[in-house]
């Protein structure tokens, strides 16, 4: 079933049924206010269908002629001349269509008006039908004003939702080989050494890249996939330093179908095993706690660094994944983070929190 929104902007995109809705709802006012003041509903609404023709036109020909075809494009004079000619033309028609259509129709015994008389008097005209006769023009050009204005900003709208899509979709274009070129170095060095662990490692790979280069083109997935992605990361490098690292990683979610962007979370723990166990591993230690609640998440990853980083620190130094993440908390979840870095001698420690709602 569509949503009223949805109906309302196909009435709109739909031209003759909105020109029906304006022209009819507008009739029914004016109707409606001039029988109040005569009392006499059936009457005004006979002189109100009889002046209709010439107000149409004369709408149609002042918003889709003359100001987008002369006063829109400078020509000013040819614009005043074909105003003041219509102007007098369609006042005209108008009264000669009261006096000629409606009256005859609400009136006994009266003496009708000749039609050089009704065209001389141009000031009946100009100062009576005139108003009359082109409301209904000028009430069409504030609302086609109006409708262009919401059509430009529903465009730009869109072509900024656009944009942030594709320098999204680009940003974890680079996050996935980024990914796979620390894995495959991971796996490199263990074939060197021709550890029985290197097979292992291309089956939780081909999982994780399945995931990645599938899965993750969702908009949001549950928590609950985004927890398998990072605890099948966590497992690959484990297996890699087995017993010689010391890691925890603690999550407390209280419902498991919560959605969240994809790969949101996996630079921040990748970095960890980058910059904290790889350059460390008979010392390393990592400590990863996450917590999903009331829409609320908070996650915080803390890592020791190798000591030959000691004396060499860049508090400024980013990587792909920390740039990355931190344009995608930007175009994921605006007005909606928090990320904390606190970059120290011997630990790097990274504080996120965000909004689901």
């Amino acid at each position: 079933m569509k949503s009223p929104k949805s109906i309302i902007d196909n009435v709109i995109q739909n031209r003759v049924i909105s020109h029906l809705l304006f022209w009819s709802f507008f009739l029914m006012i004016f109707v409606i206010i001039a029988s109040l003041n005569s009392g006499e509903i059936k009457t005004q609404a006979i002189i109100y269908f009889s002046l209709l023709p010439s107000q149409m036109i004369a709408a149609y020909i002042l918003n889709y002629y003359q100001i987008p075809k002369l006063l829109l494009k400078k020509n000013c004079l040819l614009f005043i001349a074909s105003m003041i000619l219509c102007v007098y033309m369609f006042s005209a028609l108008g009264r000669l269509s009261v006096v000629y259509i409606a009256e005859p129709l609400i009136r006994e015994n009266f003496t009708q008006e000749s039609i050089v008389e009704i065209m001389s008097d141009t000031a009946n005209l100009f100062s009576i039908y005139f108003p009359t006769v082109y409301i209904h023009a000028f009430i069409m050009l504030i609302v086609k004003l109006i409708k262009n204005r919401f059509e430009e900003k529903h465009q730009i709208e869109i072509l900024e939702k656009e944009k942030a899509t594709s320098e999204l979709k680009f940003l974890k274009t680079q996050i996935q080989p980024h990914f796979l070129f620390n894995t495959l170095n991971n796996l490199y060095a263990l074939t060197l050494i021709k550890s029985d662990l290197a097979p292992e490692i291309v089956l939780k790979l081909s999982g994780l890249l399945d995931f990645i280069l599938y899965q993750s083109n969702e908009s949001t997935i549950s928590i609950h996939k985004e927890i398998e992605l990072l605890q099948g990361f966590i497992d690959l490098e484990s297996l890699r330093y087995g017993d010689k690292l010391d890691l925890v990683f603690e999550n407390n979610i209280d419902n498991a179908n919560t959605q969240i962007a994809p790969l949101m979370l996996l630079p921040i723990i990748e970095n960890a095993f980058k910059h904290g166990s790889s350059g460390n591993p008979d010392n390393a230690r990592i400590r990863i706690k996450l917590s999903v609640v009331n829409l609320e998440l908070d996650f915080e990853v803390h890592n020791t660094k190798p000591k030959i980083h000691l004396l060499d620190v860049d508090h400024n130094k980013s990587g792909i994944g920390t740039i990355n993440l931190k344009r995608q908390l930007e175009l994921t979840y605006p007005n909606k983070n928090r990320l904390k870095v606190d970059n120290s001698l011997d630990s790097y420690s990274v504080k996120l929190y965000l909004d689901l709602k």
